[in-house]
């Protein structure tokens, strides 16, 4: 891929990774529960979840959720309820403040926790039909019919990657910033009940949203 062509490219993956929505929803969720440290394995599994999408993409499975109404009414009804689920499970999170003698703001986490905040990341953003449609009318833009496909694919989904990784990673900072001046449990009930009806309201925004002809 030319740099003429890939520099565009990063400026409009940017600016999605940038814009609000549950990968966001996400990832200052896992900072407000866990603190950075604990929290960073969400910001991973988002760019997996990314990558995935990419992949599905590629290889031509994007065009049939895009075509088939089926298809594309289950993976954007999983997503929704997903994303319900979160809300719920983050409403109903501990009003508990986490604070360490350190100064880190989570205690240590066990690795079945972390693995879960991994693939929490991943649904998040591979059960999301609205990423594939984009990355279907958007990516082709790019693209370069002349030149090997793979290594241009291998080049976006590394730059996508590495955007929404990097993206995913300050909003968990931000949160886990915010959640070292909350001392008073009604502050962290608040704040979960918060994301928790961010996540809810995303997973209704999902569910209205349609398939383009």
């Amino acid at each position: 891929m030319e740099f003429s062509t890939w520099l565009p490219f990063f400026f409009a993956t940017l600016a999605i990774s940038l814009a609000p929505g549950p990968g966001a929803i996400a990832a200052m969720g896992a900072g407000l529960n866990h603190g950075f440290r604990h929290g960073q394995p969400v910001a991973i599994g988002l760019a997996l979840g990314v990558c995935t999408q990419l992949a599905v993409v590629a290889i031509g499975l994007g065009a049939v959720l895009a075509s088939s109404e089926t298809a594309f009414n289950v993976v954007k009804w999983a997503g929704a309820a997903y994303l319900v689920w979160l809300g719920v499970q983050q409403w109903r999170s501990p009003a508990s403040p986490i604070q360490t003698p350190s100064g880190d703001t989570a205690p240590q986490a066990p690795r079945q926790r972390l693995r879960a905040l991994l693939l929490r990341g991943w649904t998040v953003n591979a059960l999301n039909p609205k990423g594939t449609v984009f990355l279907l009318a958007v990516m082709p833009q790019f693209l370069d019919v002349n030149q090997p496909m793979l290594a241009q694919y291998l080049t976006i989904g590394i730059t996508f990657g590495v955007i929404e990784c990097s993206v995913m990673t300050g909003y968990v900072a931000l949160a886990a910033r915010v959640l070292g001046f909350l001392r008073s449990p009604g502050h962290i009930r608040w704040m979960n009940r918060g994301f928790g009806g961010l996540f809810v309201l995303a997973g209704g925004v999902l569910a209205m949203f349609k398939r383009t002809a």
